[in-house]
């Protein structure tokens, strides 16, 4: 069987940048998680459902379909893709609010584990806690605040204004502390300081770990 690697961290601390790479080096598919919950809250959105009972109601029949190749990530909905709408502030804030209900998570949850039976890189923020807890590797990506608005804002092409600092600390917020699986490091997760190392460092990091469980195997 392939390997199962979790890759948790908060928003901007590069973690979409190092699984993709990783997937492409291991020949894995690639599941980012966290478009997932984007595609459940730009659903929300687009029917104008705020309520939870209401948001898991949309649930019932629901066809989100992935394409997991690193190079080209796509989500579905219904058969339509949706990928290009995921990136908006408004979606992420939505997805960020989507992801505080129980059922909602239950019910990705299960995807994404059938999803990654056969070996897969995933990232989010509940991955190695809740997702994968048995998954062989185990990840934390993170950086300082500042480097992860100023990696934001390059991100969505924009200038660092107050609008972005207050949606990098409210996802933070949230994220660490909704009762449904908080964001939080896994006792057995290797911590990547982005902010403290270049890319290629952590990348190499990141192979050592993989490389040792491997010869273990």
């Amino acid at each position: 069987m392939n390997l199962r690697i979790a890759i948790d961290g908060p928003s901007g601390a590069g973690k979409s940048t190092l699984a993709r790479q990783l997937a492409l080096h291991l020949d894995l598919p690639y599941i980012d998680t966290g478009a997932m919950y984007r595609a459940i809250g730009y659903l929300a959105m687009h029917r104008g459902v705020v309520a939870a009972d209401e948001v898991t109601k949309l649930l019932e029949g629901l066809e989100l379909e992935i394409k997991s190749d690193p190079n080209d990530f796509r989500v579905s909905i219904d058969g339509v893709d949706v990928t290009e709408r995921l990136r908006d502030t408004e979606v992420s804030m939505r997805a960020s609010e989507v992801a505080q209900i129980p059922a909602v998570r239950a019910w990705l949850v299960a995807r994404q584990r059938q999803a990654a039976a056969s070996g897969a890189v995933l990232e989010g923020r509940d991955i190695g806690s809740q997702v994968l807890p048995d998954a062989d590797v185990k990840l934390f990506v993170t950086a300082a605040e500042e480097v992860r608005m100023q990696r934001r804002a390059a991100q969505l092409g924009a200038a660092r204004d107050a609008d972005l600092t207050r949606e990098i600390r409210e996802r933070d917020r949230r994220d660490k502390e909704r009762k449904a699986s908080p964001l939080r490091v896994p006792e057995d997760a290797i911590v990547i300081d982005t902010g403290a190392e270049d890319e290629a460092a952590s990348l190499a990091r990141i192979l050592d770990a993989v490389n040792r469980v491997k010869k273990r195997r």
